[in-house]
């Protein structure tokens, strides 16, 4: 089931206060304004995405990840602010410490 945006979320309203990193139909990733991670966040206003739905967000944000970060992540999905709607925060491995940034292509 589909649910529409609901506008009273904040994660429906999308609203660009952080850095973006990604984005497209299924989803955006940006940095947490809460807690300065990346998190992806999956565009339909629901707190339960599929199986299939929930592995494509997670790989999503593993690819930028790998991509804009140095560090090794896990994945966190507990939704602890926002529970209406489906979202996952990438934390460092090493507990305590925040994500190096890969060098600019380039620099």
């Amino acid at each position: 089931m589909t649910v529409g945006p609901d506008p009273t979320c904040e994660l429906c309203e999308a609203a660009r206060f952080t850095e973006w990193f990604y984005e497209d139909e299924d989803c955006w990733i940006a940095e947490c304004e809460s807690c300065s991670v990346p998190m992806v966040v999956w565009r339909v206003h629901d707190a339960h995405p599929p199986d299939d739905v929930r592995a494509r967000l997670h790989g999503k944000l593993a690819a930028v990840m790998d991509e804009v970060f140095e560090d090794p992540h896990v994945v966190d999905d507990n939704l602890r602010t926002i529970p209406t709607h489906y979202h996952a925060h990438a934390r460092p491995k090493a507990w305590g410490r925040g994500f190096r940034r890969r060098p600019a292509h380039g620099a």
